[in-house]
């Protein structure tokens, strides 16, 4: 007699729902809710790569399909509170959304619910896979396996349930599913709320802290699923809001203001022309968001990549290292490996007298680098098979080494700014001040961190050593910045080396490239450190002292460029890196001059003194 009874009221209100329907819900759910009915059955298991091993040397994470759990009775004289949505979503209870590292609860005696970490197997998660991760030294290195760990539903699980997915299983791939609900239309008429995170860097212990604020994730449409069937039927798309819901704790959280992200329908996220800004994105209360209509055409693709900045693919590195070695005059060696075996790549060209090295992405979330990278070497070395005065000349007067990418690791990994063993390579140029331990307790500030070391940041520690041995004229360190909106150099200012030479050498590096290049400028950056009082152990700084040479950093923004037309964005920056020649073959005759060549310059290449307030 009871499943009778609910049989009758869920006809009722399936009649009331098509009958009397409003956009994104209808009446129906409020009268069904307060209904008893059988036990739903139990949504299948998914089980994550993340659960299944820490996410740290491997190049992606985890894929989660976004299955509502299950609510269940032990038996009819227990009522369960249920509505028409819950069924059609796959017996989803907003207060049981799973996070992608966890498995879907489920009644049956075959399935259980996946334990709790220990306390040992949390801690796991921030330390490098000693099994996987080898000491490297000049002599021997052995490479691990760094392919991603792949998830493998169970043999009784199914995504037909499921309304949307999220999957950040790709190179680069960052973006943790939290929880999903229906908005019935009541947020600027979305019908869908999904919840996702950022998840951190490995833990640096120089910073003390884990690092977090670029993402980039896939979210997938299931046009068969129940609710997509049942209460969005007769929709040919659905409005879908994203949440961070961890934002306000990023590295950067105040640079999420005036963010705005970026999407791509294509089928592969690796399509750099293809993305476009959100022009909704908002930081409020904490949370960063932003919405995005998905197609529910059955024969379309119903899937949608978001990124803070469009990603940079290892495998389009390895492209642009296989074309540069097939280019005449091109030298393609390998500065050493990085902690998870991959080759730090590097170009060598030219034959001119001054020795100038360009690094690009030590910090991998800031994907613009590599982009910069391609634009450099492809007018270095025609490799659009596009001929010009400017990289001939440069060839002439340059002997270029460029690493294109300093930490593939990380950038692979969807990191922010650390390797696979949790440094910041930007802080790893020289011993530094240990920093106070967690507890501070253990350590003095008179221990020493000593950097680069060869097991932590080898990365550095051999761009250092072939510095060393081939000199330095010239030297930039490409960049992206969360919170500026700018193009800008940042230079050595607080350096003892710094003087009327590198202070001109500078200001005319900038006004010839400003020349060259309208998204460059020269009045906003970082407030320059104050004399003899700059860290040693960032990279720029470093190699002014140690070569007493020009050399600066240079920082591109996530966000559009202020007072540049709309539209920054991968291809913009390929141009920034190709316009870099013209910069550098201007001050090239002054990098050594001994004189005061600064007396012949014009006044148009003054040394100007930045600020970041804009």
């Amino acid at each position: 007699m009871i499943r009778c009874m609910a049989m009758s009221k869920l006809m009722f209100a399936a009649t009331l729902l098509f009958a009397g329907r409003r956009r994104g819900g209808t009446t129906a759910f409020q009268l069904y809710r307060q209904s008893s009915t059988s036990s739903a059955t139990a949504s299948s298991a998914f089980v994550t790569a993340r659960a299944l091993h820490p996410r740290l040397l491997s190049p992606g994470s985890s894929i989660t399909p976004i299955t509502p759990a299950a609510t269940s009775s032990p038996s009819n004289s227990f009522p369960l509170r249920a509505s028409l949505r819950d069924l059609l979503e796959g017996g989803n209870n907003n207060n049981n959304a799973r996070s992608s590292s966890s498995m879907t609860t489920t009644t049956s005696d075959a399935v259980k619910s996946t334990p709790a970490p220990t306390e040992t197997e949390a801690a796991a998660e921030n330390q490098i896979d000693k099994s996987t991760t080898l000491p490297i030294n000049d002599n021997e290195t052995t490479i691990p396996n760094t392919q991603p760990l792949k998830t493998s539903p169970s043999s009784s699980s199914s995504s037909s349930n499921s309304i949307l997915s999220i999957s950040d299983s790709y190179d680069s791939g960052n973006g943790e599913f939290v929880s999903f609900h229906i908005a019935d239309g009541e947020e600027d008429y979305t019908d869908v709320i999904v919840h996702v995170n950022i998840q951190p860097d490995p833990f640096t212990d120089l910073e003390q802290k884990s690092h977090f604020q670029s993402f980039s994730f896939r979210s997938t449409i299931n046009y068969n699923s129940p609710a997509i069937r049942g209460i969005f039927s007769d929709k040919k798309s659905i409005k879908v809001k994203y949440v961070v819901d961890n934002a306000s704790d990023a590295s950067y959280a105040d640079a999420w203001h005036g963010a705005s992200i970026f999407v791509t329908k294509k089928s592969t996220p690796y399509d750099a022309d293809s993305w476009y800004r959100t022009s909704d994105t908002t930081y409020e209360k904490g949370v960063l968001s932003w919405t995005h209509v998905h197609d529910l055409k059955e024969a379309g693709d119903s899937s949608a990549y978001f990124a803070y900045f469009p990603p940079y693919s290892y495998q389009r590195h390895l492209g642009l290292i296989a074309q540069c070695a097939e280019k005449e005059g091109a030298h393609v060696f390998s500065l050493g490996q990085t902690v998870s075996g991959r080759e730090i790549d590097c170009v060598k060209l030219g034959t001119g007298p001054r020795k100038c090295w360009i690094i690009h992405r030590q910090h991998p979330g800031e994907s613009m680098a590599s982009f910069y990278a391609e634009g450099l070497l492809t007018r270095l070395l025609q490799l659009d098979d596009k001929w010009d005065t400017v990289s001939e000349k440069a060839r002439e007067l340059f002997t270029f080494y460029i690493v294109p990418n300093m930490n593939p690791d990380g950038s692979a990994n969807g990191y922010l700014r650390t390797n696979a063993a949790g440094s910041n390579l930007n802080r790893e140029w020289c011993p530094s001040p240990s920093p106070p331990a967690a507890d501070e307790s253990s350590t003095s500030s008179s221990e020493m961190y000593d950097a680069p070391t060869i097991h932590r940041s080898p990365e550095v520690y051999y761009l250092l050593k072939h510095m060393d041995e081939s000199g330095c004229d010239a030297f930039l360190d490409i960049h992206g910045d969360e919170a500026l909106p700018f193009n800008f150099l940042a230079g050595s200012q607080g350096m003892s080396v710094w003087g009327k030479r590198l202070e001109s050498l500078h200001g005319a590096f900038l006004a010839a490239y400003e020349r060259a290049n309208q998204d460059m400028q020269a009045k906003v950056s970082y407030d320059p450190e104050k004399p003899n009082e700059g860290m040693k152990n960032i990279c720029s700084n470093q190699i002014a002292e140690r070569f007493d040479c020009f050399s600066a950093t240079l920082e591109m923004p996530f966000k559009e460029c202020w007072g540049r037309p709309a539209g920054w964005g991968p291809e913009r920056a390929r141009q920034l890196g190709a316009s870099v020649l013209d910069a550098l073959c201007y001050v090239q005759p002054h990098l050594r001059d001994g004189g005061d060549f600064w007396e012949r310059l014009p006044d148009e290449d003054a040394y100007v003194e930045p600020s970041s307030k804009y």
